[in-house]
């Protein structure tokens, strides 16, 4: 398997953002792409700034296999499937950039009630959404309530730089948040070598800085949530920023008349029944805006919209009411639709 594609989305969501490309006047930009965990990426800077692009490109793509070697789930010497394999509760020692991104996925569990919970893959295969096929019945209570107990946030314990299984065989996965991450890691990569202007794109997940080259701010589309066709929900400006979403319309299964989604809360073990269709973030970091968008989807509207109100957070929630879909927002969301209507 070619090392950018390594890391694997076991946790896929739809891919709801797309960068507004059919703007005039941005021929003053270099635009760079590639495959990376599983899906592709898309890099946009300013042509006259900066090194050649050859060599950002190779710097861009040395930067994602090295992310592959620390969390990759599908190569097996990664880090963190070492850390998988191992049967034990002994200390591990993490890199500064596995264990930033654990600590990140802590912090949004704990916010989100323990929602956003990355040893839950076990339960997502269960239900025919991760590597294993689809089963051929809706698994038992009994049988849930097996594979519950051998998952959660609570038996996964960062110490110092090491991190400890309290339960031998747990399975960390950081798909929730790792295009998220390699999101920020290449608008940094980008910044140490003084670019201003650019758009960062991993599998829907996206960041902004500055401006196009024909002096306007990036424009980004929302999709609507519906499975047959792609249609634009919202379009936004975002300033230096980035946005995630996370939707469960494209990504499920139907059995016996009803309806499976992709989103395992972890808390029932069961796939998500709510009309929630939809979340949007706009955070200054990639990897929380995707971990709150996942978040914040499992929850459902009410619990989602108090937290996202509480942490002052800029969310768009669209939900499926009566047979059409509304949308809710919070914070300084509104904001970035006008400011994308007035360009």
């Amino acid at each position: 398997m070619n090392k950018l594609k390594s890391l694997g989305l076991v946790f896929c969501v739809a891919v709801v953002i797309f960068i507004v490309w059919n703007t005039p006047d941005n021929t003053g930009e270099v635009h760079l792409s590639g495959a990376t965990m599983g899906t592709s990426y898309n890099v946009k800077v300013h042509s006259d700034k900066g090194m050649a692009p050859e060599e950002l490109q190779q710097k861009i793509d040395a930067l994602l296999v090295d992310i592959n070697k620390l969390m990759s789930t599908y190569d097996p010497n990664s880090e963190l499937s070492r850390f998988n394999q191992q049967l034990s509760s002994e200390p591990f020692e993490l890199s500064p950039a596995t264990l930033k991104v654990l600590k990140e996925a802590k912090r949004l569990g704990e916010l989100s009630d323990g929602v956003l919970d990355v040893t839950v893959g076990p339960l997502v295969n269960l239900w025919g959404f991760g590597p294993d096929a689809r089963p051929d019945k809706i698994p038992s209570q009994e049988t849930i309530n097996s594979v519950k107990d051998k998952i959660g946030l609570n038996k996964l314990v960062i110490q110092g730089s090491t991190l400890i299984k309290l339960q031998p065989d747990l399975y960390v996965d950081l798909s929730t948040i790792a295009k998220g991450y390699g999101v920020d890691a290449l608008a940094e990569l980008l910044e140490s070598y003084g670019y201003t202007n650019y758009l960062v794109e991993i599998g829907g997940e996206m960041r902004v800085a500055g401006v196009k080259s024909n002096g306007q701010g990036w424009r980004i589309a929302i999709e609507k949530p519906v499975n047959d066709e792609r249609a634009v929900q919202s379009i936004l400006t975002i300033g230096n920023n980035a946005v995630a979403s996370s939707g469960d319309y494209r990504n499920y299964f139907e059995q016996g008349g009803k309806r499976y989604s992709h989103l395992i809360d972890p808390r029932t073990g069961y796939p998500i029944t709510h009309n929630l269709v939809a979340v949007t973030v706009v955070h200054p970091s990639s990897m929380t805006a995707d971990g709150l968008a996942t978040a914040l989807n499992v929850l459902g509207k009410e619990d989602a919209l108090g937290i996202a109100k509480q942490h002052n957070l800029d969310v768009m929630l669209i939900t499926r009411e009566n047979g059409d879909f509304k949308a809710y927002t919070t914070g300084k969301f509104d904001e970035y639709i006008n400011a994308a209507s007035e360009q």
